[in-house]
């Protein structure tokens, strides 16, 4: 059958951009339908450049086409981004820091500072220059997985001012509040008080040019993480996740939370940790003690990226207690899998900043919530 333009704009006019009140045709965001015979291409203009955002769109205008003018149609979308060239970036940038990656999780207890650990050591080895800054202010674990316990930041002086700087293992700079208190000693602050520390391991540091500053957040979504997100300009953020029901429903806050309008942080993808079980001397059989796939289940219903799974593996935990994290053994079955999952952490945070406008801190408005700053 041939197709009608006609046609297919009556068609568009029932679908809303995400974040737009008009129908994709009356907002302009359809710039151009052009049909040769059962052929159609749509030319659509998105002014919200969020990943999930452009795919929804283009599967929208595919399916409505199909189910409302023809299902033999062959559609094909052509999705333009109008994004500032250059946005404003509000709060304080750090001078030298080309990408800050904040690692999260709704829940505690899923592995997250493991990971962090590793995607390290893993971006370390790819070549990139790393910087991990332990936010995880009262439990912070950095110093014993990276084996510098009793290290402590000393200070130097750069363009007149003292800085801290950070420790150093394996090649990767290390800030944490568990270099300044005693390993026993329990850290109660209130909010403020742990945010001014971090404040300070942020901005009062030396931390020089890193492609890659890691930050590895408290679980849940509170006080630490608006702190953090006021402060710092963050490139994207990192979920971290096991398969059961109980914690993929935290994971689930912790990604809502980053793509909600008030913070509009960029969600790179989830790691799914924990994700099956293979006893050494049955090498090819799986046993998915805490379910099967659900974290990948949950990044294909969130539309966002799946970067891929950690298995249950003894040695992952005696590495982080011994200072040497696991993806360091070379050659090993877990060097492999936190290679691949870093490798996707580096691919989606280049279709960032290629698709992306830089990132803005946000200022807390009201008790209530926060909310973006226009200025």
């Amino acid at each position: 059958m041939k197709l009608e333009r006609k046609d297919i704009l009556k068609a568009l006019e029932t679908i809303t951009v995400a974040g737009e009140g008009k129908n994709m045709v009356e907002s302009g965001a359809v710039t151009n339908v052009i049909t040769f015979g059962d052929e159609v291409v749509v030319d659509l203009v998105l002014h919200t450049p969020a990943m999930h955002i452009k795919k929804r769109a283009e599967d929208d205008i595919k399916k409505t086409i199909h189910d409302l003018v023809s299902a033999d149609a062959k559609v094909k979308v052509n999705i333009k981004v109008e994004a500032p060239e250059k946005a404003e970036i509000k709060g304080k940038q750090i001078p030298g820091i080309k990408n800050i990656i904040a690692v999260a999780s709704g829940k505690g207890g899923v592995g997250k500072s493991t990971v962090t650990a590793n995607l390290a050591v893993s971006l370390a080895k790819m070549g990139f220059s790393v910087g991990v800054l332990d936010a995880d202010i009262y439990g912070p674990s950095m110093p014993i997985m990276f084996d510098v316990e009793n290290e402590k930041p000393i200070s130097v002086m750069v363009d007149g001012k003292s800085k801290m700087k950070p420790v150093e293992s394996y090649e990767i700079k290390i800030l944490s509040i568990g270099f300044f208190t005693a390993p026993s000693q329990a850290v109660i602050w209130r909010g403020p008080m742990a945010s001014k520390a971090l404040n300070q391991m942020i901005f009062d540091a030396d931390w020089g040019e890193l492609d890659f500053m890691l930050i590895d957040l408290p679980p849940g979504t509170g006080d630490i993480h608006l702190s953090i997100m006021q402060s710092l300009p963050v490139t994207g953020a990192v979920v971290v996740s096991t398969p059961q029901a109980v914690a993929l429903a935290d994971a689930k806050k912790g990604v809502s939370m980053f793509l909600s309008e008030a913070i509009n942080v960029p969600v790179l993808g989830i790691i799914e940790n924990m994700a099956y079980f293979t006893p050494e001397e049955l090498p090819n059989n799986k046993y998915y003690i805490f379910g099967q796939e659900g974290a990948k289940n949950l990044a294909a219903d969130l539309e966002v990226p799946f970067l891929g799974e950690v298995p249950i593996v003894q040695s992952i935990r005696e590495a982080g207690d011994y200072g040497r994290p696991a993806a360091m053994q070379t050659g090993s079955v877990i060097e492999s899998v936190f290679e691949n999952i870093t490798r996707k952490v580096v691919e989606e945070t280049i279709k960032r900043n290629e698709s992306l406008p830089a990132s803005e801190a946000i200022k807390i408005t009201t008790m209530a919530g926060c909310s973006a700053v226009k200025k």
